[in-house]
């Protein structure tokens, strides 16, 4: 009998609250294949306790296949595809567009639509983190370590954002990306090409582009919750037309199906399989 797959998670520490949604770390063991990284509202920072991540598609021009220890990936329209040996062990965190400025010196736009080495964005601090993480004994104390390097890393004399931008991304995730932006525009007092200018600047996406992608998350989320609604539902309660409307959305932006990204990673929906150990 095989080992039985690890997933833990954790919320940040309130220190990072708005700039850190969450922790989690996996280890998995089964036949090689493919992860599709599908677009979300956060950058994906990944660091790999064994082996590399291994990235073979990007949204953006075809690039070569590249291999990471610990990445940072921006926010992007498109899937980021991931080939894998089966053996799976690292760490994922979620970072808001506001904690890559606060968190990494850099706007999210720098990152966006791709996938960076982390070390070539944080030095040697990045490596030093790795070799943190992997000497720890357990999921819990993991994230301790995260918290306390995270905390470390946080610039507040770096200048933010605009202060309607931050307003902007707040009302779509208020309304689960469902604001009309010509509304959005008039409710900050800006013209809407203002509004797309500064915000692509800071983020990296049009505000049309990110309300699609913060439904989409949304819809995602919901799959993977332990109710475990249907599409039809989950269809329903995003928004969309009806469930045909959500599988385009799947193929637009997640270059896959709803059915074949939950097989990727069954273990987190068979919340019976999961050991969180520590």
């Amino acid at each position: 009998m095989g080992q039985l797959p690890e997933y833990a998670w954790s919320r940040a520490a309130p220190t990072l609250r708005g700039l850190v949604s969450g922790y989690s770390g996996y280890r998995t063991h089964g036949p090689p294949g493919v992860h599709h990284g599908l677009p979300s509202g956060h950058l994906t920072v990944v660091v790999c306790l064994s082996g590399t991540l291994d990235v073979v598609g990007v949204p953006g021009p075809p690039r070569p296949p590249r291999s990471f220890t610990s990445a940072v990936g921006g926010l992007h329209d498109g899937p980021v595809v991931m080939a894998h040996d089966g053996h799976q062990y690292g760490v994922h965190l979620d970072l808001t567009w506001r904690g890559a400025r606060a968190l990494l010196g850099l706007p999210a736009s720098e990152l966006a639509g791709d996938v960076a080495d982390l070390t070539a964005v944080l030095g040697g601090r990045a490596r030093e983190l790795g070799e943190r993480l992997a000497g720890a004994p357990t999921w819990r104390g993991r994230f301790r370590i995260l918290d306390d390097t995270l905390a470390e890393l946080i610039d507040h004399g770096r200048g933010g954002p605009p202060p309607e931008v931050a307003q902007a991304w707040r009302r779509l995730r208020e309304t689960g990306g469902r604001l009309a932006i010509g509304e959005l525009a008039e409710e900050l007092g800006w013209s809407r090409r203002h509004l797309g200018e500064r915000f692509r600047r800071e983020t990296g996406l049009s505000p049309k582009t990110a309300a699609r992608v913060i439904r989409f998350e949304r819809a995602c989320r919901l799959l993977r919750s332990p109710r475990r609604p249907s599409q039809a539902e989950t269809a329903a309660e995003c928004g969309y037309s009806d469930q045909a409307h959500l599988a385009r959305e799947f193929r637009d932006l997640g270059g896959t199906t709803a059915t074949r990204w939950l097989g990727e990673f069954p273990f987190v929906q068979d919340r019976a399989a999961v050991s969180e150990p520590g």
